[in-house]
């Protein structure tokens, strides 16, 4: 192929050099806090004869080249005899691979379930700023949204080291600590003492860099209006996992998001008092005997959709409550990545879970409940909403940054959406309510090169995604097995 020249890149202060594999003459700046984990560190790489499934949703597209210059996609399309590619430039033939866009996950966080102390301790989480945000990009995770804060000043520090380039991780934009009302769910997070209270913690974390809010459990309707309010007026977005407030009311008071979906809307309970949660297993039997087809949940995803009020996809989560999924061979990788504490807690309460459905299978309603929301989530779609995907590595553990997001593609697709559409909620939706897509989320020219290489073909074989080969992240190309074996064992600690 002919090739063009491009311009030398010159090194910055506390940034080393990288030299391109032998046989390629170009050098890049990769931070020497970077250099363990860069796979690819050219300044200029072009991915021959690979598969694309570019993050539109449209089918996959064989027989493609993708050129990054300088951190960019400078161009991407059919492969063809006379194409310019950059002078010294990394060559790769991508054969029996495939490039999608770096995953946006949009209910991700930094924290993760504690193991178990004992009877009468609290429940509690710890912060994983070492181990999370490198699982993430190995998980081609590039860009992620952090769906509530339980540390928020190490959020944002980790936020600061990574756009330092002092830490890998994904590009991180911050939810502010939750907005919960009374009583609040756990220790660690703050009781809103009303209306006027979350709008003061909107400004204060909106100061902070904070773009982000999330609703919780107990905050009240009127609580929820004023957090809504205040963050509208500066300009930025509020979602919420709500119990107290149904979904159709959130709407009505200015939500732009959702988090988890149906199996969460407590609006359908026959119990429900206004403004007050209810708890979440009374209105979930009820829910788990409802059709999804059925006037009441068809009327509350059309009024959704009439509000534009986004829903975000955690199947992940909901699997895990889900008695015998997902089958515990493939959790291997998750046992390597955790504390052995964390691993022995997380096992101990699945196989519980599966003693329980064995022992009175009418009172599980959690495999029912996992069906209904895939199904709600297919026909939210279908039906013109905004639907986003993230992993929640909540719950009792097992659902890992990274591994769990990949889970959850495989999920969307056993929901019925093809690997293609699975791929666009995973990337270009979340990049869009971000407000980033003119930067990142589909495979195009003069964006951001963030791009996840697997071995195989996610559009006929969707758990392919779980091969990663390599994640290009501003054009830089990570290992992702480097960034899995630093961490090794101390999810669960830090």
């Amino acid at each position: 192929m002919r090739q063009v020249a491009w311009m030398a890149m010159l090194m910055g202060a506390g940034v080393a050099m990288i030299q391109a594999p032998a046989g390629q003459s170009g050098v890049g700046q990769i931070p020497k806090e970077l250099q363990p984990f860069v796979k690819i560190g050219a300044p200029a790489v072009v991915l021959e004869n690979v598969r694309v499934i570019d993050g539109t949703g449209a089918p996959a597209k064989d027989n493609q080249m993708i050129v990054i210059e300088h951190g960019k996609i400078t161009s991407a399309g059919p492969q063809t005899a006379d194409q310019l590619t950059p002078t010294g430039a990394q060559i790769i033939d991508m054969n029996g691979k495939t490039v999608f866009p770096g995953l946006v996950g949009m209910h991700e966080h930094l924290f993760y379930p504690l193991p178990d102390g004992g009877p009468g301790l609290l429940p509690l989480y710890g912060e994983m700023a070492d181990s999370a945000p490198r699982l993430y990009l190995a998980g081609g995770v590039t860009a992620a949204r952090t769906a509530g804060s339980l540390e928020p000043y190490t959020d944002i520090s980790v936020k600061q080291l990574i756009d330092a380039g002092t830490m890998p991780g994904p590009k991180l934009f911050l939810t502010g600590p939750y907005l919960e009302g009374a009583p609040s769910i756990g220790p660690q997070l703050h009781t809103l003492t009303g209306p006027d209270d979350a709008a003061r913690l909107v400004n204060y974390w909106a100061d902070e860099g904070m773009t982000s809010y999330k609703a919780y459990m107990h905050i009240t309707p009127e609580e929820l209006k004023a957090a809504a309010d205040a963050a509208h007026a500066k300009g930025l977005k509020i979602t919420g996992h709500l119990c107290a407030v149904g979904f159709q009311e959130a709407a009505s008071l200015g939500i732009d998001n959702l988090e988890h979906g149906l199996v969460v809307d407590t609006e359908f309970y026959s119990g429900k008092k206004e403004g007050v949660c209810p708890g979440q297993r009374p209105p979930q039997v009820e829910l788990a005997k409802m059709d999804v087809e059925g006037p009441q949940i068809q009327g509350t995803i059309k009024d959704l959709i009439a509000h534009h009020v986004a829903v975000t996809s955690t199947l992940a989560i909901f699997e895990s409550f889900a008695p015998n999924r997902p089958p515990l061979n493939q959790e291997m990788r998750v046992r390597a990545s955790l504390l052995p504490d964390a691993w022995s807690s997380f096992v101990t309460t699945r196989a519980g879970i599966a003693q329980r459905e064995a022992d009175a299978p009418a009172e599980n309603v959690a495999t029912r409940l996992l069906q209904m929301e895939m199904q709600f989530e297919h026909d939210f779609v279908k039906q013109g909403g905004v639907l986003m995907a993230g992993c929640d590595p909540t719950g009792y553990g097992g659902v890992l940054p990274g591994f769990g997001d990949q889970r959850g593609l495989e999920l969307l697709v056993e929901a019925g959406f093809t690997p293609e559409e699975a791929i666009h909620v995973a990337t270009e939706n979340g990049a869009v309510w971000l407000g980033e897509d003119a930067h990142f989320g589909t495979i195009a020219a003069g964006k951001d090169a963030d791009l996840v290489v697997v071995d195989g073909n996610p559009a006929t074989h969707i758990a392919d995604v779980e091969k990663v080969d390599v994640v290009f992240k501003d054009g830089v190309g990570y290992d992702p097995a480097k960034l899995i074996a630093s961490v090794r064992g101390l999810v669960g600690l830090r």
